[in-house]
């Protein structure tokens, strides 16, 4: 039988042939006919491998597990993204309630479906979030964050001033680091206001380093929300981050502090 006769009959498309002598390309894959032993590369939609394999014309030895991508249901996903930015933006709903009901939409209007769902989540990143939940809050809730702070303030105190925002802040980023930007911050930001008339200067720069360190650490999966997102989607390793994060981490607090001393002088 001829190879393209035997795509036709499916509704599928013939790429190539192996065996090296049966493999055609554009209009001498015509000619070609199917002998035993030949493998196919075939190109179409799932019902017409099922169809070929149903009749037994061909054995499928693999089949890619993608999907079509659903163009027509593009412009859903992306009305979803924009409605989460723009709400949580404006506080009409929390950005956790928001990205539920996006999602409920979307299986609902079948962007996806159940099954790629459930593909979607990586049950080691779930691990990874919630050891580290885990350990941040029993060093929030010990008072081991408190206990460092009170450690570094009378170091603190005997910098000049823009050593000590330096300090202030590679200190919020390293602890965020490990504890959430929201534990940095409350617990940080009271310490270094109440320094601050200590050493004879503005609380305002110590304070916007505090919470620029809090939302910007790159040295870990866990350092930030976005850090999290990416990390199971780009198939990262931990040591990624490092490698990567920590020279970002210094190459941003050098820039902050500088910035932050010029629009808030010490």
């Amino acid at each position: 039988m001829p190879i393209w006769r035997l795509g036709a009959k499916a509704g599928v498309r013939v790429l190539g042939a192996f065996p090296a002598w049966a493999y055609c390309w554009a209009r001498s894959l015509k000619r070609a006919l199917c002998a035993l032993p030949t493998k196919l590369l075939l190109e179409g939609p799932a019902d017409g491998f099922r169809s070929l394999a149903e009749v037994g014309d061909v054995a499928s030895i693999t089949q890619p597990s993608g999907r079509a991508f659903r163009r027509k249901q593009a412009p859903v996903a992306i009305i979803a993204l924009l409605g989460i930015v723009v709400l949580a933006a404006l506080n009409v709903m929390p950005i956790g309630i928001l990205a539920l009901v996006a999602v409920a939409g979307i299986l609902l209007l079948r962007c996806i479906d159940s099954d790629e769902a459930w593909q979607s989540v990586d049950g080691s990143i779930l691990v990874l979030i919630f050891a580290m939940l885990i350990i941040g809050t029993g060093l929030e809730h010990t008072g081991a964050v408190q206990l460092i702070v009170d450690m570094l303030t009378p170091l603190l105190s005997g910098l000049p001033p823009f050593l000590t925002l330096l300090a202030v802040y590679f200190v919020a980023s390293i602890l965020t680091e490990s504890v959430t930007n929201n534990a940095v911050a409350v617990v940080f930001t009271p310490i270094v206001i109440a320094l601050a008339p200590e050493l004879g200067v503005d609380a305002r720069p110590l304070a916007v380093a505090v919470m620029v360190a809090a939302s910007a650490s790159f040295a870990t999966p866990i350092g930030y929300q976005t850090n999290t997102l990416v990390y199971g989607a780009g198939n990262y390793r931990f040591t990624d981050f490092l490698k990567i994060g920590i020279p970002m981490n210094v190459i941003v607090g050098l820039t902050s502090s500088f910035a932050i001393s010029i629009f808030f002088p010490l």
